[in-house]
């Protein structure tokens, strides 16, 4: 339809709009409206031009951006630059899928509640949990979510965050905190981990539920087993955000004794798209079930006895007595659950074990490449996809010269932990061997 872009109005198509309307001119539309309060002069914006010459200066404007398509990429802190099959982007693509809107007339939105319930099956198979929604905006509004669901649930009021959760994700939580007055502690480090000991000490009887990241911020494994351990003396509730490809390959949380687990679908089919849309999903154990935020597609049998999927579930405001909600949230990400349904049915479950696989190969060959050159990583827990590495020079500085060399270089921590010329580097499988070796060759030289 690229065609159609530019349909001007002509002054007699004005005039006949205006004589259908019975009115004389524009500023009769406006008649109702202080003439003290209206603008008077032009808007500071440039004149308009004719198409051609306009989609030469987008994409003059377009080149300037450097993305990973041109440059080594090593940054990820919560997006990561990913293998995404272009099956994905052809099957969201499709019109049905592209521009559906909320299954609510279940006769006439089959495939899209097939899709949701799909989705909310694989998400519960990597978790290892009993149910899921049929996914939130992020992995941070799930979150955030989960403390809420434990709050009410537990009817206590302290909340207990690992220092190691994603920095822009505690601040969620305690954005949520404020608004449902309930109290946000954070947990302290032991190096690269939640400090067990502190974690013992902060928790009582008015703990809601302690919060871990899993691999946590750090790119390190958290021990959830030790922790689930802890959490139960209190009867408290184990939240854990989890990144879902690091889960084809670890023991599931649910496994380890999980009562809520969520987390962001885009390390599976969702580009980085300089940072959204996400995916976020929630998944429960059986008990939880009536307390999940959004919504839930569930499977059923029509008169005929035919499979079919409905709406189900769907403890929200729109749907029952404000007072009996338990949530406000009443959207999701459909088609970017579509997407990570179809790019977890391309890979299936050897392709993501081999990929999850790929991520702990590659970054521990550069981690042992890099302290061969004399860098410190201070991981000490085993680690995923990322990992810290201590420099000589402020971080900003370098990455400002790798983005020079064409690297995007990683993650300063100093702003949000204050570890002074750390850098939390990346490693996904869509980095190579000379990809690697090239930009520790170029950081080398550069951290001096």
């Amino acid at each position: 339809m690229n065609e159609f872009r530019y349909l001007p109005d002509t002054e007699q198509d004005q005039l006949d709009m205006l004589e259908s309307m019975g009115i004389d001119s524009v500023d009769e539309l406006f008649s109702d409206i202080p003439a003290e309060i209206r603008l008077t002069e032009d808007l500071p914006i440039p004149q308009a031009i004719h198409e051609s010459a306009l989609t030469k200066k987008m994409r003059q404007l377009a080149v300037k951006n450097k993305t990973a398509h041109e440059y080594s990429f090593f940054l990820g802190a919560g997006t990561y630059d990913h293998y995404i099959p272009s099956v994905v982007d052809h099957v969201i693509s499709r019109s049905e899928f592209y521009t559906a809107y909320t299954p609510y007339q279940a006769e006439a939105s089959q495939g899209e509640l097939q899709a949701l319930f799909e989705f909310q099956s694989m998400v519960c198979e990597l978790t290892g949990m009993d149910a899921a929604n049929s996914s939130l905006y992020d992995g941070f509004t799930s979150l955030g979510e989960a403390a809420t669901l434990a709050v009410g649930a537990t009817k206590r009021s302290k909340i207990l965050i690992s220092k190691a959760v994603h920095p822009q994700g505690r601040q969620v939580v305690q954005t949520v905190a404020n608004g449902q007055e309930y109290q946000l502690v954070e947990i302290d480090l032991t190096n690269d981990s939640t400090n067990l000991t502190l974690l013992e000490e902060q928790l009582d009887n008015e703990t809601a539920a302690v919060i871990i990241q899993y691999p946590n911020f750090l790119g390190s494994v958290e021990d959830l087993a030790a922790i689930k351990e802890l959490v139960a003396t209190q009867k408290a509730l184990l939240i854990v955000m989890a990144n879902p490809l690091a889960l084809a390959l670890l023991e599931s949380p649910g496994n380890l004794g999980a009562d809520i687990v969520v987390g962001d679908m885009q390390p599976l089919g969702l580009a980085m798209n300089f940072g959204g849309p996400h995916c976020g999903y929630f998944a429960v154990k059986k008990k939880y079930i009536r307390k999940i935020p959004g919504r839930i597609v569930g499977q059923t049998t029509d008169t005929e006895g035919k499979r079919g999927f409905v709406l189900t579930l769907q403890a929200r405001e729109q749907h029952i007595r404000r007072e009996k909600a338990t949530s406000y949230m009443s959207s999701n990400q459909a088609l970017n659950a579509l997407a990570s349904s179809v790019f977890m049915s391309a890979l299936g479950k050897e392709g993501l074990q081999n990929m999850a696989q790929l991520n702990i190969e590659k970054a521990d060959y550069m981690a042992k490449q890099l302290e061969k050159k004399g860098f410190v990583v201070t991981n000490k827990a085993p680690f995923f996809n990322e990992f810290v590495v201590q420099l000589h020079q402020p971080v900003s500085k370098i990455n400002q010269q790798l983005l020079k060399k064409g690297y995007i270089g990683g993650y300063d921590l100093e702003p949000d932990y204050g570890f002074e010329n750390t850098m939390l580097i990346a490693v996904t499988e869509q980095r190579t061997k000379e990809e690697i070796e090239h930009f520790i060759e170029v950081l080398e030289g550069l951290d001096k």
